[in-house]
C-alpha cells in the first residue's frame, strides 16, 4: 500500500524537486489536488480518511528529512483532515440468527464463533486449536493471520482472553469432530488458514 501511494501520487508529485525545496504551499497544493481525484464507484473525490492515507508517508518522509539534514519540515503544522464518522449498524439478534440458519452448514460454526466473540477476521481466520481451552472455556488470542502470514497479536488490547458463551463453546466443540486433527480451527482443504478473499466472496 506504501510503495503504491509512493509511486502513483507522491513521486510524480515530488520526485523531482530536492526535498529541502518542497514547500508547505505545495504540500497543501497537493492535498487540495487530491480531492478532485475521482474516488471508488465514481465518487465525486478521494474521502478525508484515504487522503490522510496518503499523505502520512509524505509526513514522515519530510519531517525524518528535516531532522536529518536541519531544516524547518513544510509538514510542521499541517493538521490531518476530519474524518466524519460513520454509523455502525450492526445485525440484531433476529438478523444473527437468520444468517445462521441459513449460510453453509459447514460454516455455520465459524459465522457463530465470529459473531458471539466479535473476534476480527484475522484472528479467527488463523484460530489455532493450541488457543482453545475448553476447560476454561477461554479462546487465547495470540496471533492473527494477515496477508498470508501470522503476526503476534499487540499488547494494545488486542492480546487477550475471550469467555466462551455457551453457543460458541457448542459451536468449537462441533469444528472439533471436524478440524480437531488440524492446527486450525478453521482451515481450506489444502490444511492453509482461511483465505479471507475466498470466504467474503463465495460465502
Amino acid at each position: 500500500s506504501i510503495k503504491q501511494t509512493l509511486e502513483q501520487r507522491l513521486l510524480p508529485a515530488f520526485g523531482d524537486t530536492p526535498v529541502g525545496e518542497i514547500t508547505k504551499t505545495e504540500v497543501m497544493n497537493f492535498r487540495a489536488s487530491l480531492a478532485n481525484v475521482p474516488g471508488r464507484k465514481n465518487k465525486p473525490g478521494l474521502t478525508a480518511s484515504r487522503i490522510n492515507h496518503i499523505l502520512a508517508p509524505l509526513r514522515m518522509i519530510l519531517n525524518e528529512a528535516a531532522e536529518r539534514h536541519g531544516f524547518p519540515s513544510p509538514y510542521h503544522g499541517i493538521k490531518s483532515l476530519k474524518v466524519p464518522k460513520s454509523d455502525v449498524e450492526p445485525f440484531n439478534l433476529d438478523e444473527v440468527r437468520l444468517i445462521l440458519a441459513k449460510v453453509r452448514p459447514d460454516f455455520r460454526n465459524y459465522y457463530t464463533i465470529r459473531f458471539f466473540t466479535g473476534m476480527r477476521t484475522g484472528e479467527i481466520d488463523g484460530l489455532k486449536w493450541k488457543y482453545v481451552d475448553f476447560e476454561r472455556r477461554q479462546i487465547l488470542v495470540r496471533e492473527a493471520w494477515v496477508n498470508g502470514e501470522f503476526a503476534y497479536t499487540k499488547n494494545d488490547g488486542s492480546q487477550r482472553e475471550i469467555d466462551m458463551s455457551q453457543p460458541v463453546y457448542e459451536a468449537l466443540r462441533a469444528q472439533q469432530a471436524v478440524t480437531g486433527k488440524s492446527e486450525y480451527v478453521f482451515c481450506a482443504r489444502n490444511g492453509e488458514p482461511l483465505s479471507h478473499n475466498n470466504v467474503t466472496k463465495r460465502v
